[in-house]
């Protein structure tokens, strides 16, 4: 096969196989089963819509990861991945979608013959991609070795972003940028949802002059009047109608880095109620990101904006944001950080975040939002310059 061109370079992928190993290190984990397709990508480079059928990435101590997965997938990950033919294993197509054959009793054979039948074997056991029927065939297959749970254990290597990840995610935000000036320019009454969905998928995939666009790991949502009061609504093919506000949550994606940004628009006179909140909303949002500091704790960015919240009359009290970067669907969040009054974690330079102080209110519902960098001195960096407003369009 010819060479593969990476992402990244080969000195990066080391060190994040270093950090990874040091942290199973710690936790006395030989090998690491790693199912998430984003730690997969992360770990390896490996880029491809297989995540409907097992598939995982082991990391052990002494040797390149191993790709395991599908049979008809292993040439896509040749294509992507940065090791060897021989780290890519591939079980056959009588596993998929079987009830005589699970794939996982291939991996536990594969395990088992790789002489770690007996081993501290690490699984992510709070994953979408890793199910109870791979778990249980997982133990079948492997009675004598220790399974033990590593949720979780890639994502907190991925926290702080190198050089790299940050020029894609720059890009993302120039993509994101351009989604929100097309969404102003073309919505109006009478249009149809579906019609505006379909020209913010066309900014997000055609990017800019000098780079391209991917798919996002969630679909846009946009919610309108009534509707907006709920968190995850996409879109029908309903007519925008005068009198009612719509948030528009969408990320831009460049090399599956995302970078996340909500903004709202009402078409007429937006009520007072929605007037106010939008001002106690960007004071929130500004508290929070003078908060994001270097040394601070993600509790210190919740608790700067619940109390400029709280002083405008508005209890907010659920989590207001989460860790970025790169990703697959269902999910655009790292899961690990939460930006909550509970949450003591250490904010250091070069995490990301998407602050996500949405509102969700009886009857209507507001986002506008902001994706940022924490910086080595000072307050964060936001990824996009887009003004922070409730967008009114007569």
């Amino acid at each position: 096969m010819p060479d593969v061109e990476l992402d990244f370079s080969r000195e990066e992928y080391e060190l994040r196989l270093a950090k990874v190993r040091s942290a199973m290190e710690t936790r006395g984990i030989e090998v690491l089963v790693s199912a998430d397709p984003s730690n997969m990508s992360w770990l390896t480079g490996y880029d491809g819509w297989s995540f409907y059928t097992p598939q995982a990435v082991l990391v052990t101590h002494d040797d390149d990861p191993i790709w395991w997965g599908r049979g008809m997938d292993a040439k896509g990950a040749l294509r992507t991945v940065y090791m060897d033919e021989r780290h890519v294993v591939a079980y056959s197509d009588d596993h998929v979608m079987s009830t005589e054959k699970h794939a996982y009793q291939h991996l536990a054979a594969l395990l088992s013959d790789s002489r770690f039948d007996q081993a501290v074997v690490g699984v992510e056991l709070d994953n979408y991609y890793y199910s109870a029927a791979s778990h249980i065939h997982l133990l079948a297959g492997l009675p004598q070795a220790q399974i033990v749970d590593a949720t979780g254990l890639i994502n907190w290597q991925r926290t702080i972003k190198s050089e790299q990840e940050l020029v894609y995610m720059r890009r993302a935000a120039r993509i994101v940028e351009k989604m929100h000036h097309r969404i102003l320019e073309l919505i109006e009454p009478g249009m149809r949802k579906n019609d505006l969905v379909a020209e913010v998928y066309h900014t997000s995939i055609a990017g800019t002059e000098e780079f391209g666009g991917d798919y996002p790991a969630i679909v846009p949502l946009m919610p309108t009047g009534v509707d907006a009061s709920a968190a995850h609504i996409t879109w029908d093919d309903k007519p925008f109608k005068s009198g009612e506000g719509t948030f528009f949550e969408i990320a831009g994606v460049h090399r599956r880095y995302h970078v996340p940004l909500c903004r709202s628009v009402f078409l007429g006179d937006p009520p007072q109620k929605m007037v106010d909140a939008e001002k106690a909303l960007v004071e929130g949002l500004e508290a929070g990101l003078q908060a994001a500091q270097s040394g601070n704790r993600a509790c210190d960015i919740a608790n700067a904006l619940h109390e400029t919240l709280a002083r405008a009359g508005i209890e907010r009290d659920a989590r207001c944001g989460y860790p970025i970067g790169l990703s697959y669907p269902p999910d655009w969040g790292e899961r690990t950080i939460s930006l909550r009054g509970t949450d003591e974690s250490e904010l250091k330079p070069g995490m990301t975040f998407h602050f996500m102080p949405g509102l969700w209110m009886d009857d209507w519902g507001m986002e506008i939002t902001e994706s940022f960098m924490i910086t080595e001195d000072g307050p964060a960096e936001t990824f996009a310059d887009f003004p922070r407003k409730l967008f009114v369009k007569k």
